[in-house]
């Protein structure tokens, strides 16, 4: 069992924490024709702005309730009030996803109240969903605010559900972690479908930031999971939760609905994806196709040819928590050691990190605990401690700027682990000092000493 640490630092030093509001931005961007608004500062939302705009290299949907000094002392409601009749009169979105920030939370803004009022007072704006989510930047992380959206989503928009309601026997209902990327989300969708299941998940930003180009501008979010099929997730006949922040998602959604759910903690791995695979085969009715059983056999040779790579390697990883707990435990199995682990915030799955030690704190104690280590795992905040540790770097999580391709980054199913495999192990190959006539010789003394042993034998 890890021992979770938590260092009593005057501030963070290169930060490896992502703000809740961030992550709460990202869940609202997989909902279709929706605005995500910041009640809060400009300065908050053009951060997130362009943090997203670097990370995925697309156009951002993303607003502020542009708050002064003044507002936030007099109470924000006007600046709500006319953040959204503005939105919705330029830019006609289905629904606004409102996420405070460290500002309004601090003056205590009562939002919900708020969204209330404005429904009394303009009526002009039932067609459009408001949906709020208290995400205060002071406490918790980037997976914590994306979770909690993901909840309130369900508490909000998803119809109430008889137990036994009839459902549609061939869809399930997907919850990916704020890990998942839109690559994952694809990939676990290509896996289901090899079953004849059809997919809905919330969110889905395998159709609105997968880097496709749109028919036509929008300034709202280009694809995602649209409101009707939110209300209508209580008939599907399965729920499938990945990430151990999506329990309380899908609970509130089984309570709601009544549709049954399963929680991966992860699906980087050989073990975890036979035990989806197994779900699918009871869900569908069918046994694994061909092309399935195809990629579990290329997954299984990828870790035969590399765990000679990854035997004894120390590696050294900063991550989200249940980012961290997916590779840890993966690269564990392949062989290899975690040598230094730390994250954002508090997660159940700290515990069960294979590592002595788990430090929920920054990129400068990841730096110090990584000496020594062969990999240094991180986003790319992490690349200059890399160059002074003088160790390979492999980029993962947001944000990923000085990369292209971030989106499309698989991790998840059997082909993803696959990938995983090649790529770390290829960076242990080219790590690998290559001998020259000045370090493969045999020193002299060596050499008289082993020819005098041999005549004397």
């Amino acid at each position: 069992m890890a021992k979770i640490v938590v260092p009593k630092k005057a501030c963070a030093v290169n930060p490896l924490k992502m703000s809740q509001p961030i992550g709460s931005a990202l869940a609202f961007m997989g909902v279709k024709n929706c605005m995500p608004l910041f009640h809060g500062s400009q300065g908050c939302t053009s951060f997130g702005l362009v943090l997203f705009v670097r990370h995925f290299k697309e156009a951002i949907p993303l607003q502020t309730t542009a708050m002064s000094e003044v507002a936030t002392v007099l109470g924000g409601y006007e600046n709500v009030e006319q953040a959204i009749v503005t939105i919705v009169d330029r830019q006609k979105p289905s629904i606004i996803g409102i996420s405070s920030t460290g500002v309004t939370e601090t003056k205590g803004d009562d939002v919900e109240g708020f969204i209330k009022l404005i429904r009394e007072k303009r009526p002009e704006l039932d067609h459009v969903a408001l949906v709020y989510v208290s995400t205060p930047d002071f406490k918790d992380a980037f997976q914590d605010g994306w979770a909690k959206t993901v909840t309130k989503l369900i508490e909000t928009l998803v119809q109430p559900t008889a137990p036994d309601a009839e459902r549609i026997p061939n869809r399930v209902t997907l919850l990916p972690g704020a890990h998942l990327t839109p690559g994952d989300i694809d990939e676990i969708r290509e896996i289901l479908e090899a079953f004849g299941l059809e997919m809905l998940a919330l969110p889905d930003l395998s159709g609105s930031l997968d880097g496709h180009i749109p028919d036509d501008f929008t300034p709202t979010t280009l694809g995602g999971i649209g409101l009707e099929d939110i209300a209508d997730l209580g008939r599907s006949v399965h729920t499938i939760a990945v990430g151990e922040q999506m329990r309380d998602a899908a609970v509130a959604l089984a309570a709601k609905t009544g549709v049954p759910f399963t929680l991966f903690d992860r699906l980087t791995g050989l073990e975890v994806n036979d035990q989806l695979i197994s779900l699918c085969t009871q869900i569908s009715g069918k046994t694994a196709p061909l092309k399935v059983r195809r990629w579990r056999g290329q997954l299984v040779d990828a870790m035969l040819d590399g765990h000679f790579h990854f035997g004894g390697k120390r590696l050294a990883i900063g991550a989200e928590p249940d980012l961290l707990w997916a590779l840890s435990q993966w690269a564990t199995e392949m062989g290899a050691h975690i040598t230094a682990a730390v994250t954002t915030t508090q997660s159940p799955v700290l515990e069960k990190i294979p590592s002595e030690e788990v430090w929920i704190s920054d990129l400068e104690d990841l730096e110090k605990l990584a000496q020594g280590c062969d990999l240094l795992v991180t986003h790319s905040h992490g690349r200059q401690a890399a160059d002074r540790l003088k160790i390979p770097f492999y980029r993962i999580g947001i944000p990923m700027f000085d990369r292209l391709g971030a989106a499309h980054q698989t991790i998840v199913g059997y082909r993803g682990t696959r990938d995983l495999i090649f790529e770390l192990a290829n960076m242990f190959m080219a790590d690998v000092h290559e001998p020259n006539p000045d370090t493969w010789a045999i020193p002299k003394e060596q050499g008289h000493v082993g020819t005098a042993a041999a005549t004397a034998h």
